[in-house]
């Protein structure tokens, strides 16, 4: 359980959530664990098997507070707005933005910055890690390169050109992916990013993350009232979900690539985890699907300190943080977008 941005988050299985006066209170095993006043509760976010009283949904509904459904992965479920809720008006301004191209390649620098600055984090990170000397040098060397289309940023004005910026980044920086590999090279090298479908066991497990990522960066910008087919970096297409790729470009350093490397540098995924379908793509079997998903929730539990807030934020909860942040933006009560930065 954790309050963030004055909305309750619960995560506890089996909890119960209880109108009790003018307070919220969460009990499990019929013990009270929490309870905190309604007054400076904005809105509710439930995952999984938990309980919320008809009287306190009463009240949500009746004063405004949103109150929302996710599965325990995180899927959006589903969401209880108000008769006074501004939704409409969130989305109003989301619209609105796409008019202004300043605004919009403002808004797509944030998120181009986060993923840079967060892949290169990554990259440093292997370097220093018993890493051999060629290794270390080519990480390095693709650390440094990214630094340098990092400090370009700020000078571009164009949208295109930002994509542009992007995708150097990315070619640099999955160029030296390999690097990162210390266990089991010959089964998963990887040579550059391969999807649709991906061609190596490596591409494979990241995909795979990619996808659970994506879906809960829509259920986060759901919550929050955003409409996660409207983005500013990605372009717009019919059953797209620009937003959601927009926001996840912030997270796929931290919560997919160093989760992948972990499973295959600890060898918790190997060879036979992995079938080649006919037309040459590779699939996770069951049983490595199963244990992706199991590190990945697992991942999800970890806390950083998020540099915003200033409190331990679990890392599952923080594109729930970040899309509220950015609905803050997109409202006019803060003046920059600030992304994700993993310290």
């Amino acid at each position: 359980m954790h309050e963030i941005l004055n909305v309750l988050y619960v995560q506890t299985q089996g909890a119960v959530l209880h109108l009790d006066s003018d307070t919220v209170r969460v009990e499990v095993e019929n013990q009270t664990k929490l309870q905190a006043p309604l007054l400076r509760l904005s809105g509710l976010v439930v995952f999984g098997q938990v309980t919320v009283t008809p009287f306190l949904i009463h009240r949500c509904a009746t004063e405004g507070r949103s109150l929302v459904w996710l599965s325990r992965s995180g899927r959006f479920m589903a969401r209880l707005d108000g008769p006074t809720h501004g939704n409409v008006l969130l989305r109003r301004a989301q619209h609105l933005a796409l008019n202004d191209p300043k605004r919009v390649v403002a808004v797509a620098c944030q998120f181009v910055a986060a993923k840079i600055h967060n892949s290169r984090h990554i990259l440093m990170r292997a370097a220093r890690e018993d890493a051999p000397p060629t290794n270390a040098q080519t990480l390095s060397e693709a650390a440094t390169h990214l630094a340098t289309i990092l400090r370009r940023l700020p000078g571009i004005t164009d949208l295109n050109e930002l994509r542009g910026a992007e995708g150097e980044a990315a070619r640099a920086y999955f160029e030296a992916f390999g690097s990162m590999v210390r266990q089991n090279k010959e089964d998963f090298a990887i040579d550059g990013r391969t999807r649709r479908p991906p061609r190596d066991p490596t591409n494979c497990v990241l995909s795979f993350l990619y996808a659970l990522l994506r879906s809960e960066c829509a259920a986060a910008l759901e919550a929050v009232g955003l409409d996660p087919q409207v983005g500013y970096l990605h372009a717009l297409r019919p059953g797209r979900p620009a937003l959601a790729l927009d926001l996840m470009e912030e997270f796929r350093p931290v919560l997919a690539d160093r989760l992948a490397l972990t499973l295959v540098n600890r060898q918790q995924l190997t060879a036979g985890d992995f079938e080649t379908l006919p037309d040459g793509a590779i699939r996770l079997t069951e049983n490595g699907r199963k244990t992706v998903i199991t590190a990945y929730q697992k991942r999800k539990e970890a806390e950083i300190r998020h540099r915003v807030l200033k409190q331990p934020v679990p890392l599952g909860l923080t594109p729930h943080v970040q899309a509220r942040l950015l609905a803050r933006h997109l409202r006019d009560e803060l003046e920059v977008y600030p992304p994700f930065l993993y310290r």
